[in-house]
């Protein structure tokens, strides 16, 4: 008896390069303050969460988030050792794995604020790309604990 080989789509695989230079684009124009360039690959309905469970919707809100960010609380942003992977999810496993293409990203960011501190802490961020390839998630990991400490100036 031949066994027949069935050809299946695997439920994820690698995508392209493409993807990851969109996201060094956006980290390095953050680090210039550019909030322009910072949000010109996201689509109008993107919605921005962090892990403590803070978000921010629609690509005019979160421009106005980061730029009053960047004028009134970050003097200084400045981020290496960046590692980025791509990776399309062609069916979801359990969820919340929404299908389509992923870009992880992983920095250290070194931060000065306005008050003078300075805090470094790694930053994980995912990010997904609806079908016109703009970016209409976020999901940003970074610990609040230094942040708060550093803008209270402990």
């Amino acid at each position: 008896m031949e066994s027949e080989i069935v050809a299946t789509t695997p439920p994820a695989e690698f995508a392209s390069s493409h993807f990851a230079e969109i996201g060094k684009q956006g980290l390095m124009a953050m680090a210039n303050k550019d909030i322009e360039a910072f949000v010109e690959n996201y689509a109008e309905d993107i919605v921005y969460l962090w892990n403590s469970g803070d978000s921010v919707a629609g690509k005019q809100a979160i421009k106005g988030y980061w730029k009053d960010r960047m004028d009134n609380v970050i003097e200084k942003f400045n981020y290496d050792n960046d590692i980025w992977l791509a990776i399309k999810i062609n069916q979801s496993q359990r969820g919340p794995d929404v299908p389509g293409v992923w870009l992880l990203g992983w920095f250290r960011a070194t931060i000065t604020y306005k008050g003078g501190k300075t805090i470094t802490q790694w930053i994980h961020t995912d990010f997904h790309f609806d079908s016109q390839e703009k970016i209409d998630r976020v999901i940003m990991y970074l610990d609040r604990a230094p942040i708060n400490a550093a803008l209270a100036g402990k």
